[in-house]
């Protein structure tokens, strides 16, 4: 892990997952239970809340990436912690933020899944919600099989998945439980790269830490308000409402940043722009 003196506050404490820095404005979390196959128990969201929500409020971080350990990314609910909690009449509650804190996060800054393996169930949903999808060729497996345990995929996936990939392909994956593999999710829309290789090699991951690099060589002002238009857009506001909402609400803290005058400033002198952490 990096030196975090440089960072405003401390990072969570993280029992479940390990953090690094891939670079100073780059969070890389590794879900670490790869005996389990990376499978979130109630704890696990919560210390991911906590992650997901350090990353927004950190000024130096840009994107934050998730993958997994092991041969898989999550293959969703700790099924045993579940059995367990029926048993005994306790109640599963979830942070607000979902999943896995991703899959109805909403959130400033973006998340790249560098899938590496199986993402089946609440795994599927947290990959559905971030704002990048980057998948190993030969291991990643994609599936929503809650129906195959008399169960419901309700952590935010289902009416995400219709707007991503049209009704009849969500309806496939939902109603059957089987499983797609990454050219097919790229196919359907909800892969944006494949790399080549496997869980045990990370190529997967490099390939997001490079995709971070080019987003956060970006104003990460214009970022924030960029990911929040279409943030806004495809949570189903009407184009209209979305273009309004984008102007009234996050235009005007944009024009009061330094870094809209930074940007066009170094256009104007010819050179790199020289960006501050933003404010927003």
């Amino acid at each position: 892990m990096a030196n975090t003196a440089k960072f405003s506050t401390p990072p969570p404490t993280a029992r479940y997952a390990l953090l690094s820095f891939p670079t100073p404005e780059i969070l890389l979390v590794t879900l670490n239970r790869p005996d389990q196959l990376n499978c979130i128990n109630m704890d696990g969201h919560v210390e991911l809340d906590a992650i997901w929500s350090w990353l927004d409020a950190e000024p130096t971080l840009r994107v934050g990436i998730v993958t997994g350990a092991g041969r898989a990314f999550c293959a969703g609910a700790d099924l045993k912690e579940w059995n367990t909690f029926n048993a005994t009449g306790r109640r599963r509650n979830m942070p607000a933020s979902g999943f896995a804190a991703l899959s109805r996060r909403t959130g400033k800054k973006p998340i790249i899944a560098a899938v590496n393996g199986l993402a089946f169930g609440g795994g599927m949903e947290a990959a559905i919600n971030c704002d990048l999808v980057v998948a190993a060729r030969a291991t990643t497996r994609f599936a929503l099989p809650e129906v195959r345990r008399g169960v419901v995929a309700i952590a935010g996936a289902l009416p995400r998945l219709v707007r991503t990939v049209g009704r009849q392909r969500a309806m496939e994956m939902a109603l059957t439980g089987r499983a797609l593999d990454a050219e097919e999710g790229m196919r359907w829309g909800f892969v944006n790269r494949v790399v080549e290789g496997g869980s045990e090699d990370r190529e997967v991951v490099k390939a997001a830490v490079e995709l971070a690099k080019e987003v956060a060589a970006n104003s990460p002002d214009a970022v924030i308000v960029s990911r929040e238009g279409i943030k806004l857009g495809w949570e189903g506001v009407g184009a209209d409402e979305a273009t309004r909402l984008l102007i009234e609400g996050w235009y005007p803290r944009l024009v009061e940043g330094e870094n809209i005058a930074e940007g066009v400033r170094a256009f104007v002198e010819k050179r790199q722009p020289e960006w501050k952490p933003s404010k927003l």
